[in-house]
Protein backbone atom coordinates (compact mmCIF):
# COMPACT_ATOMS: atom_id res chain seq x y z
CA UNK A 1 0.00 0.00 0.00
CA UNK A 2 1.84 3.44 -1.46
CA UNK A 3 1.45 6.15 1.46
CA UNK A 4 2.05 9.92 1.30
CA UNK A 5 2.41 12.57 3.93
CA UNK A 6 -0.05 13.95 5.66
CA UNK A 7 -0.60 16.98 7.72
CA UNK A 8 -0.71 15.74 11.82
CA UNK A 9 -3.56 18.05 12.66
CA UNK A 10 -5.61 16.29 10.32
CA UNK A 11 -5.00 12.79 11.53
CA UNK A 12 -8.46 12.87 13.55
CA UNK A 13 -10.09 11.88 10.36
CA UNK A 14 -8.33 8.99 10.62
CA UNK A 15 -9.29 8.03 14.02
CA UNK A 16 -12.47 9.33 14.20
CA UNK A 17 -15.79 8.09 14.01
CA UNK A 18 -17.34 7.82 17.50
CA UNK A 19 -20.49 8.97 17.83
CA UNK A 20 -21.18 12.93 17.50
CA UNK A 21 -22.98 14.16 20.77
CA UNK A 22 -24.89 17.12 22.44
CA UNK A 23 -23.20 17.92 25.91
CA UNK A 24 -25.84 19.89 27.84
CA UNK A 25 -24.94 21.99 30.46
CA UNK A 26 -26.79 24.32 33.35
CA UNK A 27 -24.73 26.36 35.89
CA UNK A 28 -27.03 29.46 37.99
CA UNK A 29 -29.82 29.47 35.48
CA UNK A 30 -28.09 29.46 32.80
CA UNK A 31 -27.84 26.48 30.08
CA UNK A 32 -26.30 25.31 26.92
CA UNK A 33 -25.73 22.76 24.33
CA UNK A 34 -22.55 22.41 22.46
CA UNK A 35 -21.81 19.60 19.88
CA UNK A 36 -18.67 17.09 20.46
CA UNK A 37 -17.10 14.94 18.17
CA UNK A 38 -14.14 13.36 20.07
CA UNK A 39 -14.01 11.52 22.75
CA UNK A 40 -12.91 8.42 24.73
CA UNK A 41 -13.71 5.83 27.16
CA UNK A 42 -11.37 5.68 29.89
CA UNK A 43 -12.52 2.96 32.00
CA UNK A 44 -15.37 0.32 32.57
CA UNK A 45 -16.04 0.43 36.19
CA UNK A 46 -16.23 3.32 37.31
CA UNK A 47 -17.87 3.83 33.80
CA UNK A 48 -14.87 7.25 32.87
CA UNK A 49 -15.31 9.50 30.00
CA UNK A 50 -12.26 11.87 28.89
CA UNK A 51 -12.22 14.69 26.34
CA UNK A 52 -11.19 17.82 25.92
CA UNK A 53 -13.06 21.11 26.00
CA UNK A 54 -11.77 24.36 24.73
CA UNK A 55 -11.41 26.95 27.47
CA UNK A 56 -13.01 29.88 24.91
CA UNK A 57 -16.48 27.31 24.25
CA UNK A 58 -18.86 28.86 26.38
CA UNK A 59 -20.14 25.40 28.04
CA UNK A 60 -16.34 24.89 29.46
CA UNK A 61 -17.47 27.29 32.24
CA UNK A 62 -20.71 25.93 32.76
CA UNK A 63 -19.18 22.44 32.99
CA UNK A 64 -16.43 23.53 35.25
CA UNK A 65 -18.26 25.75 37.89
CA UNK A 66 -21.00 23.06 38.62
CA UNK A 67 -19.15 19.65 38.07
CA UNK A 68 -21.30 17.92 36.01
CA UNK A 69 -22.88 17.63 32.50
CA UNK A 70 -24.99 15.17 30.07
CA UNK A 71 -23.64 13.29 27.24
CA UNK A 72 -26.73 12.74 24.74
CA UNK A 73 -26.59 10.45 21.66
CA UNK A 74 -28.70 11.82 18.76
CA UNK A 75 -29.56 9.67 16.09
CA UNK A 76 -28.54 10.73 12.11
CA UNK A 77 -31.87 11.77 11.57
CA UNK A 78 -30.77 15.03 14.49
CA UNK A 79 -28.00 15.88 11.94
CA UNK A 80 -29.15 19.72 10.83
CA UNK A 81 -29.67 20.14 14.40
CA UNK A 82 -26.83 19.01 15.41
CA UNK A 83 -24.61 20.83 13.21
CA UNK A 84 -26.81 23.82 13.93
CA UNK A 85 -25.60 23.41 17.73
CA UNK A 86 -22.41 23.49 16.49
CA UNK A 87 -23.06 26.94 14.58
CA UNK A 88 -23.73 28.98 17.10
CA UNK A 89 -22.91 30.10 20.71
CA UNK A 90 -24.80 29.25 23.74
CA UNK A 91 -23.27 32.94 24.99
CA UNK A 92 -25.86 34.59 22.86
CA UNK A 93 -28.37 31.80 22.21
CA UNK A 94 -31.07 30.22 23.90
CA UNK A 95 -30.48 26.45 21.64
CA UNK A 96 -32.81 24.65 22.80
CA UNK A 97 -35.61 27.08 21.59
CA UNK A 98 -33.62 28.27 18.56
CA UNK A 99 -32.69 24.80 17.82
CA UNK A 100 -35.73 22.97 19.04
CA UNK A 101 -34.89 20.54 21.56
CA UNK A 102 -36.45 19.71 24.15
CA UNK A 103 -35.08 19.83 27.56
CA UNK A 104 -35.57 17.47 30.27
CA UNK A 105 -35.02 16.74 34.35
CA UNK A 106 -32.21 14.49 35.02
CA UNK A 107 -32.34 12.49 37.71
CA UNK A 108 -29.09 13.51 39.51
CA UNK A 109 -27.68 16.44 37.59
CA UNK A 110 -29.03 19.49 36.81
CA UNK A 111 -27.86 19.82 33.41
CA UNK A 112 -31.14 18.52 31.02
CA UNK A 113 -31.02 15.49 28.91
CA UNK A 114 -32.33 16.14 25.49
CA UNK A 115 -35.82 14.40 24.88
CA UNK A 116 -35.05 13.74 21.17
CA UNK A 117 -31.58 11.70 21.75
CA UNK A 118 -31.43 8.28 21.98
CA UNK A 119 -29.19 8.20 24.76
CA UNK A 120 -28.14 10.24 27.65
CA UNK A 121 -25.70 9.79 30.16
CA UNK A 122 -25.73 11.58 33.29
CA UNK A 123 -22.17 13.12 34.25
CA UNK A 124 -20.59 14.60 37.53
CA UNK A 125 -16.64 15.51 37.08
CA UNK A 126 -14.47 12.38 38.18
CA UNK A 127 -10.84 13.83 38.81
CA UNK A 128 -9.85 17.83 37.34
CA UNK A 129 -6.01 17.46 37.45
CA UNK A 130 -6.42 17.93 33.28
CA UNK A 131 -8.63 20.56 33.49
CA UNK A 132 -5.96 23.62 33.74
CA UNK A 133 -3.66 22.29 32.05
CA UNK A 134 -4.89 20.63 28.66
CA UNK A 135 -9.20 21.51 29.06
CA UNK A 136 -9.15 17.59 29.85
CA UNK A 137 -12.27 16.85 31.77
CA UNK A 138 -12.71 13.09 33.23
CA UNK A 139 -16.69 12.46 33.56
CA UNK A 140 -18.06 9.59 35.14
CA UNK A 141 -21.35 8.72 33.69
CA UNK A 142 -23.55 8.55 37.20
CA UNK A 143 -27.14 7.44 35.39
CA UNK A 144 -27.61 6.20 32.07
CA UNK A 145 -31.25 6.74 29.91
CA UNK A 146 -31.24 4.92 26.48
CA UNK A 147 -33.87 4.16 24.13
CA UNK A 148 -34.93 0.32 24.10
CA UNK A 149 -35.17 0.43 20.29
CA UNK A 150 -33.51 0.43 18.00
CA UNK A 151 -31.09 -1.77 19.65
CA UNK A 152 -28.08 -0.32 17.43
CA UNK A 153 -29.51 3.64 15.60
CA UNK A 154 -27.96 5.14 13.01
CA UNK A 155 -25.68 7.81 14.41
CA UNK A 156 -23.33 10.66 12.66
CA UNK A 157 -19.70 10.89 13.38
CA UNK A 158 -17.69 14.23 12.48
CA UNK A 159 -14.13 13.41 10.51
CA UNK A 160 -13.25 17.40 10.28
CA UNK A 161 -13.87 19.63 7.86
CA UNK A 162 -17.54 19.37 8.03
CA UNK A 163 -17.65 16.21 7.13
CA UNK A 164 -19.84 13.16 8.71
CA UNK A 165 -19.84 9.70 8.53
CA UNK A 166 -23.05 7.95 8.77
CA UNK A 167 -23.04 4.51 11.17
CA UNK A 168 -22.88 1.55 9.41
CA UNK A 169 -24.24 -1.58 9.21
CA UNK A 170 -24.09 -3.65 12.62
CA UNK A 171 -21.88 -7.06 12.30
CA UNK A 172 -21.33 -9.26 14.80
CA UNK A 173 -17.71 -11.10 14.89
CA UNK A 174 -16.99 -14.16 17.49
CA UNK A 175 -13.22 -15.49 17.71
CA UNK A 176 -12.61 -18.93 16.71
CA UNK A 177 -10.68 -19.76 19.96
Amino acid sequence: MKKKDFPVEDVRRFLEPTPTVLVTAAYKGKQNIMTMGWYTVMEFVPSLIGCMITGSNYSFDLINKSGECVINIPTADLARHVVAVGNCTGADTDKFTTIGFTAEPASIVKAPLIKECFASFECKIHDRKLINAYNFFIFEVVKAHVATRPKYPETIAYRGNSQFVLSGKNISIHSDK
